[in-house]
């Protein structure tokens, strides 16, 4: 399958004191032309608040489509000018990539590096509270356009202009998008979570939340990481 999608942007963050009386965050980003370089953990400029849940080997790149900020525009015309590449914290921005045509395990090049697809995004308050329109994580969660985070397989440099093309797809069944849907699925069958679960290119964390999601009477509580 060809496929591939073009770099319009790279973005690092430093962590700042955002918010009264909340944790620090890093997700306002600084668009960068590059080159950039990434080991196992990301971006070696990139900084992360808290690296229990941001980070990390199996959270070290996201990647968001700048496809959906048509979207965004259209869903809240009175902020449209909030909506621009880099806007959700994203390492990436590029055109052609998506969730829709992107898999779990899909691996491809980012500039000399090769990278491999492992988990959607998961929202929390600090997307609500840097977009500063009510309830948007929840928003952004429903909608399965969360973007997507990389495990780096091979480290390299990027930069903007590169083109990432598609080198190998070992789970075509399982979309980003029928990922993240399962993710957020409070009704998902037990079959299709341990399916889930059973799945070696799946983050560590996420195949823990299926797994407990294939359990009977598993109910997750959203609550603290969507309203903080």
């Amino acid at each position: 399958m060809n496929l591939s999608g073009k770099i319009i942007g790279l973005y690092v963050g430093k962590v700042e004191e955002r918010w009264p009386d909340k944790a620090p965050s890093a997700i306002a980003k600084t668009y960068t032309d590059g080159p950039l370089e990434l080991d196992e953990n990301g971006f070696l400029r990139d900084e992360q608040a808290d690296l229990k849940v941001h980070g990390g080997p199996e959270k070290a790149i996201h990647h968001y489509a700048s496809d959906h900020m048509d979207f965004w525009q259209k869903e809240h015309p009175e902020q449209a000018e909030l909506f621009v590449p880099g806007c959700f914290g994203e390492n990436i921005a590029t055109t052609g990539l998506t969730e829709e045509n992107l898999c779990l395990g899909d691996i491809l090049s980012l500039g000399t590096a090769k990278v491999q697809v492992c988990q959607g995004r998961q929202p929390c308050w600090k997307l609500t509270k840097h977009i500063g329109i009510r309830n948007f994580a929840l928003q952004f969660q429903q909608t399965a356009l969360t973007g997507w985070y990389y495990r780096v397989l091979e480290n390299g440099q990027v930069k903007v202009g590169d083109t990432m093309d598609l080198l190998e797809r070992p789970c075509p069944d399982w979309s980003i998008k029928r990922l993240i849907q399962a993710r957020f699925n409070s009704k998902i069958d037990a079959d299709t979570a341990q399916e889930l679960a059973n799945l070696d290119v799946l983050s560590t964390s996420w195949r823990t939340a299926f797994e407990k999601k294939a359990e009977k009477g598993y109910a997750e509580d959203t609550g603290p990481r969507l309203k903080g």
